[in-house]
């Protein structure tokens, strides 16, 4: 049997252009002479759907999307993801669905059974599961068709489980010789290979190849990699699909010989993980331009590289806006930058509106010291400039702050945290410099200075960031084990850490809580991000330090 994979990137909605898509890839796979083609999960409407799954038009049109495609195929058969109808009450009314097409008719379907809630997840607010899983005979061949969750659930593979059934164990037992998977998998760091090993083993102790087609493309916070895989009946793995772009494998199963799995530095990944994310974001709604305050800093630096390559240098501006704070230094490496990737430059200085706020405020704050609140003005008027030109241009402006900040709250509302996206905002500022490091392999388009001067945000003289945070390896390593790992203070502090730099770090991420609240949406490509996978109450009496 021959199998092709299309991995596609959809747009969330875009019913129609989301059906063009499929279409291309069915008549690929009928030139390439495929028996059947697999598309991800939810194809037709894009992953994931989230309210739109509670309008009506919207199903219905997904629905219609359906039937089309029934119609335009013929001997080679198409396995893609649906919305469809919940027939049974009480319940949900929708189902996240996998349809069986072949000669103008939909010869089955199947729903999925697993309904994941946890992290970016929430599929049991909308989707009814299924009750029962079996294979589909097809060309003389029973196979199991499977949406995402249904085979990360393998009782020999998992410490812990999230589930009581397990659909894939369901369907070998039930007479299936090949499992089918169409998924709509979220990359993180770690994903790819935990993927590979689970299927492998699901493929091995099975004795079933296992095909895996997952979508790729960004859907707001959510980048998708792709990396579809197919593994024989041995658990070896005969095919991959591309990292972070639209593939299409085709693979005759009997046939097809062993490979060895492609292997990526972490940092390729993330840098190539972002621009993805940043690209579909900012195509998918609707802006061909970004700009971004460039301080001559490592993390402006790196989200400039970013959207270079994810939108063209012409497609992006840098802006310098330098107060009496900010050193030559600083001008100078913002400067080199812009010159080294090719982006439009300006340079403007904020210091005379500064002069005036502080002047205004004069009589308001008479009697007080200068403090944070200066320091905030700066970071204002900076988003004021920026926002502006924003307006102007039809840009899209690019926050610029990493997850070590972001966590602590080293950021200023309506300031430096103005944007539509925030590029950076699940990388650690260790793997900021590590992303830059490898950027600069080859020719060193981020100057040295950038990435070896101690980071400062320059509102007062001499200002750096280890004035109020611990060091970066510190600051980062309780982050992994507070936010990430779900450690609790206690546990930290017997793993080692210093009691007061413990509590004081916990607290402050804690009570910058209303700040990410507020922040602008921003790409995950870590197992925990700040947004929409970590729900925490702003008003909230629990403490730990």
């Amino acid at each position: 049997m021959k199998i092709a994979l299309a991995q596609i990137n959809t747009t969330v909605g875009d019913l129609a252009g989301n059906e063009k898509k499929i279409l291309a890839a069915y008549d690929h796979a009928v030139h390439a002479g495929a028996d059947l083609v697999v598309l991800p999960e939810l194809a037709i409407t894009g992953y994931p759907p989230r309210d739109l799954l509670l309008r009506e038009n919207f199903v219905a049109g997904n629905l219609a999307v359906l039937e089309r495609l029934a119609q335009a195929t013929g001997k080679t058969s198409l396995a893609v993801g649906y919305v469809g109808r919940n027939e049974v009450r009480p319940g949900h009314a929708v189902t996240n669905a996998v349809a069986l097409l072949q000669n103008g008719k939909i010869l089955a379907t199947r729903q999925k059974t697993l309904l994941p809630t946890y992290d970016v997840f929430d599929e049991a607010r909308y989707f009814e599961p299924a009750q029962e899983n079996l294979p589909v005979e097809f060309n003389g061949a029973a196979i199991g068709l499977t949406v995402c969750e249904d085979v990360w659930n393998d009782e020999g593979f998992w410490n812990e489980r999230r589930y009581r059934q397990d659909p894939a164990k369901n369907l070998i037992a039930a007479g299936a010789k090949i499992i089918i998977n169409i998924s709509a998998s979220p990359w993180h760091l770690g994903k790819n290979k935990l993927r590979h090993e689970m299927l492998a083993a699901l493929a091995a102790k099975s004795h079933c190849p296992v095909i895996y087609c997952n979508a790729v493309g960004g859907n707001d916070e959510l980048i998708f990699d792709g990396a579809s895989l197919v593994f024989n009946a041995g658990g070896q793995l005969v095919a991959e699909g591309k990292m972070f772009d639209e593939d299409f494998l085709l693979v005759e199963l009997d046939r097809a010989p062993a490979i060895v799995r492609e292997a990526l530095p972490d940092e390729e990944k993330i840098f190539k993980a972002l621009v993805l994310g940043l690209r579909d974001y900012a195509h998918k709604c609707g802006f061909k331009s970004a700009l971004l305050g460039l301080s001559g800093g490592i993390d402006s630096a790196l989200t400039a590289m970013i959207a270079v390559a994810a939108l063209g240098r012409e497609n992006v501006r840098g802006v310098s806006l330098p107060s009496q704070f900010s050193s030559q230094g600083s001008l100078d490496d913002a400067r080199i930058l812009a010159e080294n990737l090719g982006i439009q430059y300006d340079v403007i200085p904020i210091q005379p509106l500064f002069l005036t706020a502080k002047e205004q405020l004069k009589n308001v704050f008479a009697d007080r010291a200068e403090d944070v609140a200066e320091e905030n003005i700066q970071a204002r008027l900076r988003g004021v400039l920026l926002m502006a030109m924003s307006n102007k241009f039809g840009s899209l402006l690019l926050t610029t702050g990493n997850k070590s900040e972001t966590a602590v709250g080293y950021c200023t509302l309506y300031g430096d945290m103005c944007g539509g996206l925030s590029v950076i905002n699940d990388v650690p500022k260790l793997l900021v410099y590590r992303v830059a490091n490898w950027i600069n392999r080859e020719r060193k388009i981020i100057t040295a200075a950038s990435i070896t001067k101690p980071p400062s945000a320059e509102l007062r003289p001499n200002q750096t960031d280890q004035d109020s945070l611990p060091p970066y390896e510190i600051l980062d390593a309780l982050l992994d084990a507070y936010v990430v790992q779900n450690c609790s203070v206690e546990e930290i502090i017997k793993s080692g850490f210093d009691a007061a730099i413990v509590r004081r770090v916990v607290r402050l991420i804690d009570l910058s809580e209303y700040k990410r609240r507020q922040a602008a949406p921003g790409l995950k490509v870590t197992s925990r991000a700040f947004g929409i996978g970590r729900r925490l109450p702003v008003a909230q009496g629990y403490r730990e330090y």
